[in-house]
């Protein structure tokens, strides 16, 4: 059997002034899937993502690489770090760099790329982005979501096989956060496998194939995102409530108005196509739905 791509074991950690971030952890990253991790604010959700690429280290416990443990002497850390990036919440922890493309290039550089490999990484991570025009551009004049897209657009040039996100979406806009995840969800389909920390349980459920849900330093179950999103007993331990999609429907059963059987909706086009199979069979008017310009959201 393959081993997962990254995985965690019980792993404790404990901030100065023995403040407990988390406690025995254990979490498993399958290559090619997208895993969210989702808990309330101050569930360690951050810390783990530290560990996952080795800027922090347990005080037991260990982290896996394809089943090998994770070193942590430079040589060790600067392979790891190719192959698992780490986006931080807040973009400004991450930028320092006088324009967008020299930030952009700083990771590149580092892996000892000769300058044209380095300007195709630039180029390419930038357009993936869709803020090619942004490159001559000093950091300190960005916006919030404009930093955030720099901030990942120098996490994709290292082409790494893992990116972990902290938050992703927290500080954008509708427009901004449905653009960054249609960014993602690319990156995703062409072979990067996605973490990221949310407490966001509608997003999860629309783009997340799992779910880990966490609280209190600890991992209280992971899996499939519709199955973990859809326990309310699970969801109650973690402090969440469900998915709005999951709610509705839940309610539309409990109406009578759909068979118990009947598959939870992911995504808000699908919820919509299930209310008006619904309005048809109780006999209503239906007209066309709009088009959905919501993307995952």
């Amino acid at each position: 059997m393959t081993p997962p791509l990254l995985r965690a074991e019980s792993l404790t950690y404990a901030y100065p002034g023995d403040v407990p971030a988390l406690t025995s952890l254990d979490l498993t990253i399958g290559a090619g899937r997208r895993l969210a991790i989702l808990g309330p604010n101050g569930a360690g959700k951050t810390t783990l993502l530290l560990h996952l690429n080795g800027t922090l280290r347990p005080a037991s416990g260990r982290i896996l690489l394809d089943g090998r443990p994770a070193g942590y002497d430079r040589t060790a850390l600067a392979a790891w770090r190719r192959r698992v990036g780490l986006v931080l919440q807040e973009a400004d922890d991450q930028l320092f760099a006088a324009s967008v493309a020299e930030d952009v290039s700083f990771g590149p550089i580092n892996l000892g790329l000769d300058d044209a490999a380095v300007r195709i990484r630039v180029d390419q991570a930038l357009a993936a982005l869709g803020i090619a025009d942004l490159a001559a551009r000093p950091t300190h004049m960005l916006s919030f979501g404009q930093k955030k897209r720099v901030a990942i657009a120098g996490a994709v040039a290292m082409a790494p096989e893992i990116l972990l996100l902290d938050e992703p979406t927290a500080g954008l806009d509708h427009a901004g956060a449905t653009h960054l995840l249609a960014v993602l969800d690319t990156l995703s389909r062409n072979g990067t496998t996605l973490v990221f920390s949310s407490h966001d349980v509608d997003l999860a459920y629309s783009f997340a194939d799992d779910v880990a849900l966490f609280n209190q330093g600890r991992v209280l179950a992971q899996g499939p995102a519709a199955e973990i999103l859809a326990d309310p007993d699970l969801l109650a331990r973690a402090g969440l409530e469900a998915p709005l999609m999951v709610r509705v429907v839940n309610k539309a059963r409990s109406l009578g108005l759909l068979a118990k059987s009947a598959p939870l909706p992911r995504h808000a086009d699908d919820l919509i196509a299930l209310l008006e199979t619904i309005a048809a069979g109780a006999g209503l008017a239906v007209y066309p739905s709009e088009p959905d310009t919501a993307g995952h959201l």
